[in-house]
């Protein structure tokens, strides 16, 4: 999975776990995709400011999500319920089948 898809899905997730300044710093950043220097400018912070900001907020979603698994366990079950929806697809397309072959059948009788 691409970093920023990554990073915005752990931050709508974990957060309020984040400081504010963290979090509406990466929102800035991966959400509404400002550049270091705008934010900085935003913020009236360096720009190194903003960069350690960002890098200690991303490691703390990605320690949040190795402790607590949330995102992993959300993807996987979104996966099985894909399956779960392709296999239903599955039958009832058999059973349009089976009502075709059904109404064929009653029709040369």
């Amino acid at each position: 999975m691409e970093k920023n898809v990554q990073i915005g899905i752990l931050l709508d997730i974990y957060g309020k776990l984040l400081t504010e300044k963290q979090k509406k710093l990466l929102e800035d950043y991966y959400n509404n995709d400002l550049s270091l220097s705008e934010i900085a400018e935003n913020e009236n912070i360096t720009r190194q400011a903003v960069r350690d900001n960002l890098k200690k907020g991303e490691n703390n979603l990605f320690e949040y999500e190795q402790k607590l698994q949330l995102m992993n366990k959300n993807i996987k079950i979104k996966e099985k319920i894909q399956s779960i929806l392709t296999e239903i697809e599955k039958i009832e397309n058999k059973e349009k089948i089976m009502q075709n072959i059904k109404k064929q059948l009653k029709s040369l009788i």
